[in-house]
């Protein structure tokens, strides 16, 4: 795609463009650069780009591609606070708790108030995988735990019930599908889980995928999987010493169905699988090369909340700023920003996105490449 305009340029000067051939008797002379004047300069002719997320990214300054890979929130329902509040650019919001009125309509307003351009809408997401983790109280469709013990064919019924009440709140992504294998039923993910082994759990996160398809994007969490690593992350680091090659005949199997049944976002967890990488996997390289090249994932993808890395009581992760440039340095195309954030967070982070770019900390292809990402998504929601 990118060599089209070159193509262009030297059939034109070929005169083969629009079958025109050169005059071959037309006398013509070679100019002589005039050594005394200064030397001519010429801009690169712009290259033509091949989608509408590729176009739309190479309007945005360093600024404004910070703030489109940037999912935060306010904790209020108020509107005027809201558009606000996303007028600064940011590509994403997460609805909470906070943010949820006593009824659908009123939540409808709270949504349409974050879309401050209709041709390319923010990402609006929300936590609803029901059960455990609800932020819908009208959510009558069957929770997790529930599904565990049923065929296949309830949980896409209840993720066709779950995608459409989400959708109708306004929102457009559903962090909902917990595609984690519990280690045992005293697991904290327990509960949350859609299976309690590989297949069932694949089998189910598959429905789950399917579900909400035509409704609202759908988002496989926690990458590579809570599981085989002991503890809560959101008060620590869990870690495990799972090969690689376990991982792929096990805790993989539930994401890789997920990938393939079309689920838009994947979101990496702060997990530490050390024989892998002794980063979490929201901050490693290997965890995101894995999941393009390895399961073959295209979509968005997005960490867990950085304030969960903030609370860890690791040192190394206090400042949620780096854990961001980190984080798309790293691969993530967007970051989540929830615990311990103020309004100002959100714009402290985008900030220090666009900095690190001009101070060569993050490559500028890498920023450009997550925005894409983002872009490509929210493009999508607005048809």
């Amino acid at each position: 795609m990118r060599r089209a305009a070159t193509v262009v340029a030297v059939l034109l000067s070929a005169g083969l463009l629009f079958g025109c051939a050169p005059d071959e008797s037309a006398e013509t002379e070679t100019p002589v650069p005039d050594p005394s004047s200064p030397e001519e300069t010429t801009s690169p002719t712009p290259t033509p780009t091949s989608s509408p997320a590729e176009r739309a990214v190479a309007d945005m300054s360093v600024e404004d591609r910070a703030a489109s890979v940037v999912m935060g929130t306010v904790a209020t329902t108020d509107v005027t606070t809201l558009n606000d509040y996303m007028a600064h650019g940011y590509g994403g919001f997460i609805l909470m708790s906070e943010n949820v009125p006593a009824t659908a309509d009123e939540l409808r307003e709270v949504t349409s108030s974050l879309v401050v351009d209709e041709g390319m809408p923010p990402l609006i997401a929300i936590d609803q995988e029901g059960g455990v983790v609800t932020r819908l109280p009208w959510d009558d469709a069957a929770t997790a735990q529930a599904l565990q013990s049923l065929p296949a064919s309830e949980t896409r019924a209840a993720f066709d019930r779950r995608g459409e009440l989400v959708a109708d709140a306004g929102a457009n992504v559903n962090f909902g599908v917990v595609a984690d294998v519990p280690a045992d039923a005293g697991s904290f993910i327990a509960p949350r889980a859609l299976g309690t082994d590989p297949a069932s759990a694949a089998e189910r996160v598959t429905a789950a995928v399917e579900g909400e398809a035509a409704h609202v994007f759908s988002t496989l969490k926690h990458f590579p999987g809570h599981g085989p690593a002991p503890g809560d992350s959101h008060h620590s680091i869990p870690s495990t010493g799972m090969s690689l090659e376990d991982w792929h005949d096990a805790d993989a199997v539930p994401f890789e169905a997920g990938i393939d049944a079309g689920a838009e976002l994947l979101m990496f967890g702060h997990l530490a699988y050390t024989a892998v990488d002794e980063a979490p996997a929201s901050l490693s390289a290997r965890w995101h090369e894995i999941a393009r090249d390895d399961l073959g994932f295209d979509g968005v993808m997005i960490t867990d909340d950085l304030g969960m890395l903030a609370s860890s009581g690791d040192a190394a992760y206090a400042d949620p700023v780096a854990n961001a440039v980190d984080a798309i340095t790293a691969g993530n195309d967007m970051v989540l920003m929830i615990a311990t954030s103020t309004p100002d967070t959100a714009g402290d982070i985008a900030d220090g996105i666009a900095q690190a770019v001009e101070a060569g900390e993050l490559p500028a292809d890498r920023l450009r490449d997550a925005a894409e990402h983002v872009a490509a998504l929210r493009l999508e929601s607005a048809e």
